[in-house]
C-alpha cells in the first residue's frame, strides 16, 4: 500500500529483485500501470485511496487478485508537512491519511490474517522517528506517527491475547529519507538514501523484527531523544528552516 513513490516504491523494487510476487496499490492508477509494465513481478494492481470508506473492500479485492495467500502486507501510505502555521486543511488531511486511513487498512489485514491461522503472515508499517517526541513544527505528522507506534504495539499484544502465533507485527521507523515527502523547502539533516533504506527494511522485515529504526545514526538520536525530560523538550526549537 503506497507503492507508487518514496519508500513504498523503493521497497517494492527491492522485494521484486528478491523474487517476491507483488500486489501493489495507491491513489495513482497511471503509476500502478507503469510499474506493472516495467516487469517488477507485479501480479495485481488496485487503485486505493486509504481515506475512503471503500478502501477496506478494495484491499480485500487486491488480496483476492493475488489468490488470497499473502505473506506480507506492507503499509507505506502516508503524508506529512512542516506546519507551524497550523493550516487546518493540512492538519486534517494528515490525520485522515496517517491515522484513519492507516487504521482502516491495517485492521482489515489483521482481521484477515486472524481468520487464517494456518498461514504465516506479517504486517509491516512505515511509521517514523517523529513518533518518539512531539515536534512542534509538524504537529499532526508527529502525533499520527506516535499513534501508529502505539496502535502497532496494541496489535502485537492483541495477537498474543488471541494466540495468533503465525502473525508478526513490524513497526518501521525511518529518519529523514530523501523522498518527495521532504520536498517542502526544508533543510533536513542526516537525510538517508531511499534505496539503502529500502535494503535495510527488506532485510530486517525478512528477519521478522518487531521494531526497525533506520539507520544506526537515528537509533542513537532516538535513544537520546527519549531521555530528554518533557519540560526541556518543549522548549527546544526543533524545526527545519526553509531555504
Amino acid at each position: 500500500m503506497g507503492a507508487t513513490s518514496g519508500i513504498g516504491l523503493a521497497v517494492a523494487k527491492r522485494l521484486s529483485a528478491e523474487g517476491w510476487q507483488l500486489g501493489i496499490a495507491g491513489r495513482r492508477m497511471d503509476r500502478l500501470i507503469e510499474m506493472q509494465r516495467k516487469d517488477l513481478n507485479v501480479t495485481a494492481i488496485q487503485q486505493i485511496d486509504v481515506t475512503r470508506e471503500e478502501a477496506s473492500q478494495q484491499l480485500l479485492t487486491l488480496v483476492g487478485k493475488m489468490g488470497g495467500d499473502i505473506d506480507l502486507y506492507f503499509h507505506s501510505s502516508g503524508i506529512g508537512y512542516q506546519n507551524p502555521e497550523l493550516d487546518l486543511d493540512k492538519e486534517l488531511r494528515t490525520v485522515e491519511t496517517n491515522a484513519l486511513g492507516f487504521t482502516r487498512m491495517v485492521a482489515t489485514m489483521f482481521n484477515y490474517y486472524a481468520e487464517r491461522p494456518e498461514q504465516e503472515a506479517q504486517i509491516a508499517v512505515i511509521s517514523s522517528i517523529a513518533g518518539t517526541k512531539g515536534l512542534g513544527a509538524a504537529p499532526s505528522y508527529s502525533a499520527t506517527k506516535r499513534y501508529v507506534n502505539h496502535y502497532l504495539e496494541c496489535l502485537t499484544q492483541l495477537k498474543h491475547i488471541k494466540g495468533l502465533t503465525h502473525l508478526t507485527i513490524t513497526d518501521i521507523r525511518p529518519g529523514f529519507v530523501k523522498t518527495p515527502l521532504l520536498n517542502d523547502g526544508g533543510n533536513y539533516p542526516l537525510q538517508l538514501d531511499v534505496d539503502k533504506v529500502a535494503a535495510e527494511i527488506v532485510e530486517k522485515v525478512g528477519k521478522k523484527k518487531q521494531i526497525i529504526t533506520v539507520d544506526w545514526k537515528y537509533r542513537i538520536l532516538v535513544f537520546f531523544w527519549k531521555v530528554i525530560p518533557r519540560w526541556i523538550w518543549v522548549r527546544i526549537p526543533v524545526v527545519s528552516k526553509k531555504g
